[in-house]
């Protein structure tokens, strides 16, 4: 069994794109996608910095649109996989992967949540931390000391941290015993009560939107079940801006399911990375380069149907 993972922000790397635009069909999707992201896709796939593509309002567009556009590559002419999961705003492109929303509307959706967490973290100077290691009760015991919040909880001995960018230095320089703490290539606190001003304008997009039940099997970051009804899951999708991430849940479900095989979607190895420690026994592949495609499909081909 093969699920297919959308990575979040802060998996973004400077010319990421530059290989898949290359492909005739990735680069016409980017194109399609171009004008309801607010943001020129290519020149930031491929020319922008590292500095450039950590705004939020730049970030979130490129991966949901990056994702959407590698999925349609990987999946023209293969089995479609029985599972779907993204992380943070990989979950809008796995929203639409799934069939909840067209390509249209989710990168309408990723825009108004980027511009709006953009906006949020412009109010208040904050910012994340991954803590890796350590003993998890007293990974959370040293975020809450420094007056932090556990914002993604990823599992494999990874925590990440948010809040004020004054209080990641105050864990940076507590760690919790046996952990680093490591700052983040992110522009906000996100999916915390700083981010509460972004959720109203979403809030309000998607009620006029029609999401579709979905096609193929999809996982909330809320609690890592799985979500039958679009509605359900676009409410879900709204409420995650300042909820925190489970994706611990998520691959625990996962296992659960009894999914053998994971691909991580452009740009890959953030997930892989945390699956390789946290789902021991599933085969893991990530899509880095338009040069992985030719092991990408093998890889489908034997799992899709497993």
């Amino acid at each position: 069994m093969l699920v297919i993972a959308c990575p979040g922000q802060g998996a973004q790397k400077s010319g990421f794109l530059g290989s898949w635009l290359e492909l005739p069909g990735f680069a016409a999707t980017i194109d399609e996608l171009t004008e309801s992201s607010g943001i020129d896709l290519r020149r930031h796939g491929t020319e922008s910095d590292d500095e450039t593509i950590k705004d939020t309002a730049v970030a979130q567009p490129l991966l949901v649109a990056s994702a959407i556009a590698a999925f349609r590559e990987l999946f023209a002419d293969q089995p479609l996989p029985q599972v779907i999961a993204g992380h943070s705003v990989g979950e809008i492109a796995a929203a639409q992967l799934a069939g909840i929303l067209d390509a249209e509307a989710a990168m309408d959706f990723v825009r108004v949540r980027a511009t709006g967490m953009a906006e949020a973290s412009a109010a208040t100077p904050t910012g994340m931390a991954a803590v890796v290691g350590g003993e998890p009760e007293a990974v959370l015991a040293a975020i809450e000391a420094a007056g932090l919040a556990p914002a993604n909880v990823n599992g494999g001995g990874q925590t990440v941290a948010a809040g004020s960018l004054e209080d990641i230095d105050r864990l940076v320089a507590n760690a919790p015993e046996r952990a680093r703490v490591i700052p983040l290539k992110v522009a906000g606190a996100f999916h915390t009560e700083y981010m509460a001003s972004a959720q109203q304008p979403l809030s309000e997009l998607a009620a006029g939107l029609s999401p579709h039940d979905p096609e193929i099997s999809i996982l909330t970051n809320a609690d890592g079940r799985r979500v039958d009804s679009g509605s359900e899951y676009l409410d879900l999708l709204v409420n995650q801006v300042t909820n925190p991430v489970r994706w611990d849940l998520c691959q625990q479900q996962l296992l659960d399911m009894g999914v053998t095989a994971l691909i991580e979607l452009v740009p890959g190895g953030t997930l892989t990375g945390l699956a390789k420690r946290a789902m021991k026994g599933v085969e893991t592949l990530a899509l880095k380069s338009a040069d992985d495609l030719e092991a990408a499909r093998a890889f489908v081909q034997s799992h899709a149907q497993a």
